[in-house]
């Protein structure tokens, strides 16, 4: 079947599993999107991101009715919002705005470790049972390798671990060694890494194959989950990424051999569907980017494709149903 036939007929799927419910799902698998941003720039207070110099696609409000619109024809039927602001009160408004819109099951917000009213906010928002965890990263001006020298640091990750938390985290050659640091001495957090194919490939050999060997060896660990999002890359003539210009293939040929890679690496447990959206917007539509993953995973079979577009999700982030035509194990 041809690249455009498929997009096609997957399409269809997706659509007549959202208007036909479970009589579909011999033809698809429900999705659970794990990675999603919601921000409304027409608030009083504005956003941290996006900005004015975004692409006028993603600089936008884009709320929960937005994204189902975007997403339910293509058989999404949950999605988890993932911080994009380091403003406390946003991990709040997130919240709020998603209690009315079951088809959100969860969001991963944003704490500075080490900050002083860190605990104190962790107790108010794991009370709700929509927050899922909590993204670290270099984002913000923020430096986790120095974070990680300060004992409180290691205590407020202790207790996300306590509260039943994830944490989402990067997945380069630096955030893997950090990973190995952190899961060595709190063995029962679970992690979840983002945007696997996103990752830039070092160009030192030796540099690249320490790294696959560190996230062989993370990825042993029973706790460690990984994205499998931000496929589609912007590459100039020779195929090597690029911020501006050049093309976007969209053929899976062109990253399989790196999709491979991280299946090979992380294997049908451990990888889970997310789409980046509206980041990932400027680069493809949404019925693009799910027909790229149902075009990699279908040949794998049902029982991969059940893992990887919600099973492995609710095992990372432990999200509670809230709508009939959302899968559960039970």
């Amino acid at each position: 079947m041809d690249r455009r036939r498929f997009i096609e007929a997957a399409g269809a799927a997706a659509i007549g599993a959202s208007a036909t419910g479970a009589k579909a799902q011999k033809y698809s698998v429900p999705i659970i999107d794990t990675h999603v941003h919601l921000y409304d720039p027409t608030r009083p207070q504005g956003v941290p991101w996006p900005n004015k110099d975004q692409p006028t696609s993603i600089y936008r409000r884009f709320l929960p009715g937005d994204y189902a619109k975007i997403a339910e024809p293509h058989g999404v039927v949950g999605a988890i919002e993932t911080e994009c602001s380091p403003w406390i009160e946003d991990n709040y408004w997130v919240m709020d705005v998603s209690k009315n819109e079951p088809l959100m099951v969860g969001e991963v917000g944003d704490l500075l470790l080490g900050h002083p009213d860190y605990r104190e906010h962790l107790e108010r928002l794991h009370r709700n049972p929509l927050y899922l965890g909590i993204r670290v990263s270099n984002l913000w001006g923020r430096d986790v390798e120095a974070l990680l020298k300060k004992p409180q640091v290691w205590a407020d990750l202790k207790a996300l671990a306590e509260a039943g938390l994830a944490m989402d985290f990067g997945a380069g050659p630096e955030q893997v060694r950090q990973l190995l640091q952190i899961t060595d001495r709190i063995p029962n957090l679970r992690v979840v890494l983002n945007h696997l194919p996103a990752q830039r490939i070092p160009d030192d050999p030796a540099v690249r194959a320490t790294w696959q060997k560190q996230t062989e060896e993370l990825v042993k660990r029973p706790h460690i989950y990984g994205k499998f999002s931000a496929i589609f890359q912007r590459v100039d003539e020779r195929g090597r990424r690029v911020q501006t210009g050049g093309r976007i293939p969209k053929d899976l040929a062109f990253y399989k051999p790196r999709l491979d890679e991280i299946y090979e690496t992380f294997g049908p447990d451990r990888l889970m569907f997310g789409s980046d959206w509206t980041n990932s917007e400027p680069m493809s539509t949404f019925g693009e980017l799910v027909a790229l993953d149902l075009e990699y995973f279908t040949p794998k079979g049902r029982e991969v494709m059940e893992k990887v577009f919600w099973k492995n999700s609710l095992a990372a982030y432990r999200w509670k149903k809230r709508r009939a035509n959302q899968p559960s194990l039970t």
